[in-house]
């Protein structure tokens, strides 16, 4: 083929490709209609804020402490256990006192060998030494010329000069600090009065007055009938079977070629390249090199002193003046202020009992129970105020409560 040259390849300028400049923005003329299918469609209605239906709080009143019996406790009763005796056997394992003597069939079929290792055909990694002495110049040994240095600057060593004004220990803390003397705080907590009542408790309950024990009787147990078998004989053929005609089929002939063998009584000639042209090399295995120790190990005893411990020359330690201030509380005639915002604006207030727990709420009048067996009360007062009475609830509003 024709040989390629550099009249082949002829360079062009590379020029880069041309920027598309954006268009400046151009608003439109007019105003634009922000009208919407939603604004037009949508009718305002006026909200009013939604009314909390979140309950009043509810006083929860400890009193003295409940003696009554559970239903738990009145109805069980505890069983005397006795304690079940085990019925384990007691077999001791006693350790044989001769020395197993039998032998494994590992033992008995295993015959030792003596192994002989194989020889190995590897030739030996010996380098050839040459007798041409060894050119060890280089272009940095024949070319570098050796310049000398200048001397080193040394900075000189700037020696402490402690300063001849006095220490101002003086701090803010210090200067600003005045311990007076203060009373405790007064604690403006309620004092606790305890709210109980000797009246004898009524252990009646919803549940007791309107539950009754209903009879229940066991579930009747389904009877299985008994199984019967059918009368006569069962005929076991199927239609498979009666109307199966068996056929002669005779075994399909191979269409495989007869293959007629060869034989020849010239012997086989197995020579190969590989066997000519390879002739196995006599060798050895080599012996390991074992390198000498060039460091000889130490005879004497272990010196144990470091360079810290010949070079460090112990000094006395000064302990730090503290200029901590003390604790000392200074007295002081003027009276500390210790009126707060919840000792001047609280109020005490008187803890009321809950009229829901009693059977009958003094100053009350009963007036009706509904359907579902809610208690509805009226205030003897003009005012109005109605609530339900259901296990120490006490709510103000009308409102259905199981009692």
């Amino acid at each position: 083929g024709r040989q390629l040259c550099l009249s082949d390849y002829l360079p062009y300028d590379v020029v880069n490709r041309p920027l598309r400049v954006q268009e400046e923005y151009k608003r439109k003329p007019g105003e634009t209609d922000f009208g919407t299918t939603y604004r037009r469609d949508y009718n305002l209605h006026k909200i009013q804020p939604v009314t909390l239906v979140r309950p009043l709080e509810r006083k929860h009143i400890k009193g003295g402490k409940l003696d009554t019996i559970p239903t738990y406790q009145d109805d069980y009763r505890s069983w005397e256990v006795q304690r079940r005796e085990p019925n384990k056997l007691g077999h001791s394992y006693h350790p044989p006192t001769e020395k197993f003597g039998n032998s494994t069939t590992f033992q008995d079929d295993f015959v030792p060998r003596e192994l002989n290792p194989r020889q190995s055909f590897k030739p030996p990694g010996v380098a050839k030494l040459s007798d041409v002495p060894f050119n060890g110049v280089t272009n940095h040994r024949s070319s570098y010329i050796a310049h000398q240095l200048e001397p080193k600057f040394v900075r000189p060593k700037e020696e402490y000069k402690p300063s001849s004004q006095p220490f101002e220990d003086l701090t803010t803390h210090r200067n600003d600090f005045k311990g007076l003397i203060g009373e405790f705080t007064k604690s403006c907590k309620p004092e606790y009065t305890k709210v109980g009542s000797n009246a004898h408790f009524d252990g009646c309950t919803e549940f007791r007055d309107r539950f009754q024990p209903w009879s229940v009787s066991l579930p009747e147990a389904r009877k299985i009938r008994d199984y019967v078998p059918p009368p006569g004989n069962m005929d076991l053929h199927s239609t498979s079977h009666l109307d199966y005609v068996p056929h002669v089929i005779c075994p399909v002939a191979p269409i495989r070629p007869v293959s007629y063998g060869r034989r020849s009584n010239v012997p086989f000639q197995g020579n190969t390249t590989m066997k000519e042209d390879f002739q196995a090399w006599a060798s050895c295995r080599q012996e390991i090199i074992r390198r000498h120790q060039e460091i000889p190990k130490p005879t004497g005893k272990f010196d144990g002193l470091t360079t810290f411990r010949s070079h460090y020359i112990p000094h006395e330690i000064n302990p730090v003046q503290s200029f901590k201030p003390l604790r000392v509380v200074v007295p002081s005639s003027a009276r500390f202020e210790d009126e707060t915002m919840y000792r001047t604006e609280y109020t005490p207030k008187k803890q009321e009992i809950c009229p829901a727990n009693y059977p009958s709420p003094p100053g009350y009048v009963f007036v009706d129970t509904d359907s579902r067996g809610h208690k509805f009360f009226r205030r003897v007062t003009p005012e109005i105020n109605t609530f339900s009475q259901s296990n120490g609830n006490h709510i103000p509003k009308e409102v259905a409560v199981t009692s």
